[in-house]
């Protein structure tokens, strides 16, 4: 949940105006734009009487040669970006060196402007990122795969070891929603190497690995709900406990947003971690934590308390929807009408309904943290940043210890660091756009509470 599930219904579509029909200069060449923090450069080649062709790369989000569908009318020109659902509109400027127009997605529209580079002009330089952990180490590093739960699947990742014999306390980190790679890698940060390399160079053993589907992990993440991804994190327990120099009486998880949920599931089976560390967790109902995190949002761009009224009834009225419609096609008849009178395109509403019937959507809305917590007994620390807008610290954290205490557990620890976003970093609003731009990857402050924490449960 490290980007918003949430949905932005308010859209128009562009629409270029009718010129006359009239022979323009090729678009070939590099054109580039800022979408808020992010630095789009599109790669054009339109060949005179050949097929067009372009790419596209957002350095911040570590992406290059992104297929993009490139097509004109007169003066306008048309992108669509297919794995992101994104397409921009947009027409040539008179100086034939300008695109103006908008960019389309999650049903919202943004202002956009691409600016042709001039030739040899220098790629935009990547982020600095300053706690990416660069070698040599002062402990064992060694890829490893093991069996996923579901037949078949294997997963692959990387077991970090202190130097010396062991035995050494470990934890299994889990990464949040979608595709995630052992790293956790979002706008060019690594957060889960950060904290490997944090916790094994104090006396801890990490084992992180790739989603299913993601990096060298086969299988495909589609389909799957919090209560698979709790599974493989068993299977990656077991196969941890099993590894020569690990204490297996001392092997924990950590679990980062629907990371943290999948956690918490695997807790409360057999054979479960010795420990739990939640960050940014959720602790309170799926569905009011979407609403909760929709309206925080909002209220970035908007103030007008009416208008965030609005968005916080829409929001309910579609949740209810799905909720109270378990039968896909029901839920989609009813969704539909709702959809098309917030003005999203028909494209778009069916990707939007696809997204809100999916499994793992599904599973998100119907999770109660207090049922599950209520089969948590083995010690846990709860963290979360003040400054959190995607899982709001007060509430999550105090049905966290509501729901652990309420079950017996009394060896429960929670904090709200000040000032800290959903991502640990240092913020000034919390916003989503400050993610790329911020130059630090894990609050120290948070590394050593882990850190500490663990070592303190890990003897």
């Amino acid at each position: 949940m490290k980007l918003p599930l949430l949905l932005a219904l308010a859209a128009c579509l562009f629409r270029p105006g009718s010129a006359p029909a009239q022979v323009l200069p090729s678009l070939s060449g590099d054109w580039r734009g800022s979408l808020g923090p992010l630095t789009l450069t599109a790669h054009l080649r339109d060949p005179a009487g050949g097929p067009r062709s372009a790419t596209l790369d957002v350095p911040e989000q570590h992406a290059q040669g992104l297929p993009l569908e490139f097509s004109t009318r007169n003066d306008s020109v048309f992108l669509y970006l297919a794995v992101a659902h994104a397409r921009f509109a947009g027409k040539r400027a008179a100086d034939g060196h300008t695109l103006v127009g908008d960019w389309e997605q999650a049903g919202r529209l943004i202002p956009l402007t691409f600016t042709q580079l001039v030739a040899g002009q220098a790629s935009a330089a990547a982020p600095r990122r300053p706690q990416t952990p660069k070698g040599p180490f002062p402990y064992r590093s060694r890829p490893v795969t093991f069996a996923s739960s579901a037949p078949g699947v294997m997963l692959a990742g990387t077991l970090t070891e202190p130097a010396g014999t062991g035995p050494f306390p470990a934890v299994v980190l889990l990464t949040g929603s979608g595709p995630e790679d052992r790293d956790e890698t979002l706008f060019d940060h690594k957060p889960f190497a950060v904290l490997a390399d944090y916790l094994t160079r104090r006396g801890v053993a990490v084992l992180r690995f790739d989603d299913r589907g993601v990096g060298q992990s086969t299988g495909t993440l589609a389909g799957t709900t919090s209560a698979d991804y709790a599974a493989d994190a068993r299977a990656a327990l077991g196969w941890l406990r099993a590894q020569p120099g690990i204490a297996q009486q001392h092997v924990g998880l950590l679990g980062h947003s629907e990371g943290g949920t999948a956690a918490v599931l695997a807790a409360g089976r057999p054979q479960g971690p010795s420990f739990l560390v939640l960050l940014a967790a959720p602790g309170i109902a799926g569905n009011e934590l979407i609403v909760q995190q929709t309206v925080a949002l909002a209220r970035l761009q908007v103030s007008d308390p009416a208008a965030l009224a609005a968005t916080e009834r829409q929001e309910r009225e579609l949740l209810a929807v799905v909720l109270q419609n378990p039968d896909n096609a029901q839920a989609r008849a009813k969704l539909r009408p709702l959809l098309a009178s917030a003005g999203l395109s028909a494209d778009r509403t069916d990707q939007v309904i696809g997204q809100l019937t999916s499994p793992g959507y599904r599973a998100l809305l119907a999770d109660r943290p207090a049922r599950d917590l209520a089969q948590v007994h083995c010690p846990v620390l709860a963290l979360n940043g003040s400054k959190d807008l995607q899982v709001a610290a007060g509430p999550n954290l105090a049905g966290i210890r509501q729901g652990l205490q309420a079950a017996g557990n009394r060896d429960v620890t929670v904090r709200e660091l000040p000032g800290l976003n959903h991502l640990f970093q240092t913020a000034a609003t919390g916003s989503i756009a400050e993610y790329s731009t911020s130059e630090e990857t894990f609050a120290p402050v948070t590394l050593q509470a882990i850190g500490d924490w663990v070592l303190a449960h890990g003897k």
